[in-house]
């Protein structure tokens, strides 16, 4: 069983920067890749971004690449969503989540994810 944390959202003027982290306890986190998806009001819940187990490969939501950069550090058991340009568009709450994987590429389908954190609310003022 895997426990997810996440932390770091709040609120950020249009072209701020804010930095996610998403705690793991319990499990092998090295064994897992981990996703970020979001969820706007009244909105289904997306794929963000998503990266394997060992931090060789990433995927990225066309609406957020170049703006946002996920990373992971297994010693710490933590994975990070680095956000930046941030505009409205991307107010939402922010989950992260973790698939056991032995795969190269980490999946981008929610309903292939094990785990999820609670949610983290960010929120991008114009």
């Amino acid at each position: 069983q895997v426990q997810l944390v996440e932390s770091g959202g709040g609120l950020v003027q249009a072209g701020g920067s804010l930095r996610l982290s998403c705690a793991a306890s319990g499990g092998s986190f090295s064994s897992y890749a981990m996703g970020w998806f979001r969820q706007a009001p009244g909105k289904e819940r997306e794929f963000v971004v998503a990266i394997n187990r060992s931090g060789s490969s990433t995927v990225y939501a066309d609406s957020v690449k170049g703006r946002f950069t996920i990373s992971r550090d297994n010693a710490k058991k933590t994975v990070y969503l680095q956000m930046n340009s941030l505009n409205p568009e991307d107010t939402a709450v922010y989950y992260c989540a973790a698939h056991y994987s032995v795969s190269y590429r980490p999946k981008t389908t929610g309903d292939l994810y094990d785990y999820w954190g609670q949610g983290t609310q960010v929120t991008v003022s114009s």
